[in-house]
């Protein structure tokens, strides 16, 4: 993958927002080349991360072009003034058309976050369902506040592992489907100025193989084993 073949989905002189492909970190790791890297020839400056995704997920993420816009954007994350719409297909049917999961959060080790209801940090994550297949259900969530792992914990925590998931749920269950079922769809931000901008990744071929992939699995009445 190279800087040409990222999607831009919004620019100005403050903020850059891209559409993130599965497989890909947002900033860079030991051995492993970040999304600013391969950002350089459509920005050669200094990229500054506000928020990630996950490696295995994909979507929206913004950064920032200096640190004024930085800051500026860190304010409104820290007031909960960013929402953030995701897709993801959760194994199982969801019986409610819309709820809510608050369940502290915190890291239990080698990357791996959990529930604990008395050291965990205050988390909440609204969901509401779009459309249910034979054996899983298509969500769209919001999150509240920004845990690592969040929506993933949450819904694990629930009983509806996201499809895909090899850190929460059952690996070789999990193991069956090609990418982790998550998708930042559209995140909505004010600018400097005071005009909110909403930026969204339409959803990638990927998951939409897998999505009408259960979608005939529904047809023919066989759920996902």
């Amino acid at each position: 993958m190279t800087g040409s073949a990222v999607r831009v989905l919004f620019e100005n002189a403050d903020f850059l927002a891209v559409d993130k492909i599965e497989g890909v970190v947002s900033v860079a790791e030991a051995g492993k080349v970040g999304l600013p890297e391969l950002l350089k020839d459509v920005f050669p400056g200094k990229l500054y991360p506000v928020h990630r995704l996950d490696r295995e997920a994909s979507g929206v993420i913004v950064y920032a072009k200096n640190a004024d816009a930085h800051r500026h954007l860190n304010s409104q994350f820290d007031r909960r003034e960013v929402r953030k719409t995701y897709l993801a297909v959760a194994l199982g049917t969801i019986e409610a058309n819309r709820g809510s999961v608050k369940a502290p959060i915190r890291e239990f080790g080698s990357g791996r976050m959990g529930v604990d209801a008395k050291r965990g940090k205050p988390s909440s994550t609204e969901f509401k369902v779009a459309e249910r297949l034979e054996g899983a259900t298509l969500v769209r969530i919001h999150p509240a506040t920004g845990r690592r792992h969040q929506i993933r914990v949450h819904l694990y925590h629930i009983g509806h592992p996201i499809a895909g998931d090899l850190r929460y749920g059952d690996r070789e269950r999990q193991g069956r489907f090609p990418r982790l079922m998550l998708h930042a769809l559209e995140i909505e931000f004010g600018l400097p100025s005071g005009e909110r901008v909403t930026v969204e990744a339409p959803v990638p071929p990927s998951f939409e193989a897998v999505l009408n992939g259960l979608r005939r699995l529904r047809t023919n009445g066989v759920g996902p084993q």
